[in-house]
């Protein structure tokens, strides 16, 4: 016999209150929690990951720049010495903890660990970072074609050796710096391949790779991944100025492994929910949120900070993070003014000379450009 126990009720925890919601817990969402805390906000942070620290703590390189900025440094020490600001200024973080939306006034709806929360927030930083490029070839989809990053996570952080010889696709920072570390690891680099006619990251990371003797093949692409039930060969072909394939210039790579460094797309799904004025930069990755030059978008009270506001280096997301930090707060009637701006004003010189530098890339107009659209459309 089947007894009823009639409809379902549906029961319904209102919205937990808290002073600033922080949307990832990579150095640009840590750094302006830290900050928060620091000037009296009660800050809460959610990831999706299992440990904090996004990208810092795969990153065994050490950073260039100044001194403030942790020259000499590797990455994964600077992780550790930003998990310590964390705990000793009380910082929240919630793990595992994947904010599916957000709704009217601010209100975050969170998975936690299979069950789901709501929180109420007087101010949102959006700290989102950026995913991985994606090449499009005949045989992309064989086991062992994977993004760069994923590699270095692989090596880095779970200490598994993604394949045994590997072609990287893309001269960029990324390019260069992991496939120096898979030939730290164990892993033989068959080549670097690059569309553009030059390398596209730093110097000093092509000469280590170099003077491991591997070779680079500029004006290069894939033209095809080969192999029955996973990549054991790759053939690239050459690339005439206007970027065809040159046929006739076809030749082949035995490997298991092509890892593509071919750049990263800003994550702006949260923002884009917020109703945030959008634009579109291919220098910054794509399209990301107008802000001005305290990070605060288009929507009162939500701020951007990494990646998701134009992809650049975990330094400048860390100057970002402290950036929306300190503008949160004031905004919460935590500092006066002047002291935020004073603040505001170390934090942007700071900024100014990761983008001005050797190593800036030229990305400072590209920024002033973004907060000129953020200021015309406020």
């Amino acid at each position: 016999m089947i007894t009823s126990l009639g409809p379902r009720r549906h029961i319904s925890r209102p919205p937990v209150p808290v002073d600033v919601a922080v949307v990832g817990a990579g150095p640009a969402g840590l750094a302006a929690a830290v900050e928060c805390a620091r000037l009296g906000a009660r800050p809460v942070v959610f990831d999706e990951n299992l440990r904090p620290g996004g990208q810092l703590f795969k990153q065994i390189h050490k950073f260039f720049g100044s001194k403030e900025h942790k020259a000499g440094t590797r990455g994964f020490d600077i992780g550790s010495t930003l998990l310590e600001d964390a705990r000793t200024a009380g910082v929240d973080v919630h793990l595992s903890a994947t904010v599916l939306g957000v709704y009217p006034e601010r209100v975050l709806s969170v998975i936690e660990c299979d069950s789901h929360r709501l929180y109420k927030a007087r101010c949102v930083i959006l700290a989102t970072g950026a995913t991985e490029n994606a090449l499009s070839f005949p045989g992309w989809t064989l086991p062992g074609v994977m993004g760069a990053g994923a590699a270095q996570t692989m090596i880095n952080v779970n200490r598994v050796l993604p394949g045994r010889r590997v072609v990287m696709v893309g001269t960029g920072n990324v390019g260069l710096i992991v496939s120096y570390q898979l030939l730290q690891a164990g892993a033989d680099v068959a080549c670097l391949v690059e569309a553009a006619p030059n390398i596209g990251g730093y110097g000093v990371h092509a000469a280590k790779v170099r003077r491991a003797g591997v070779p680079i093949y500029l004006s290069h692409s894939v033209k095809e991944a080969q192999g029955s039930d996973e990549v054991e060969r790759v053939v690239l072909i050459g690339l005439s100025p206007d970027w065809r394939p040159v046929p006739g210039t076809e030749f082949r790579v035995e490997a298991d492994t092509i890892c593509l460094a071919v750049g990263l797309t800003p994550l702006t799904e949260l923002a884009q929910i917020l109703g945030c004025e959008m634009t579109y930069m291919p220098s910054l990755g794509g399209h990301v949120p107008l802000h001005d030059d305290n990070m605060e978008t288009s929507v009162d009270g939500v701020y951007v900070a990494g990646d998701i506001a134009g992809v650049e280096e975990a330094s400048s997301a860390m100057e970002e993070g402290r950036l929306a930090g300190v503008s949160a707060a004031e905004s919460l009637g935590l500092c006066d003014e002047g002291a935020a701006e004073a603040r505001r004003w170390e934090i942007r010189a700071r900024l100014d000379a990761l983008r001005t530098g050797p190593f800036g890339g030229g990305r400072r107009s590209d920024r002033q450009s973004l907060v000129e659209k953020g200021r015309r459309q406020a």
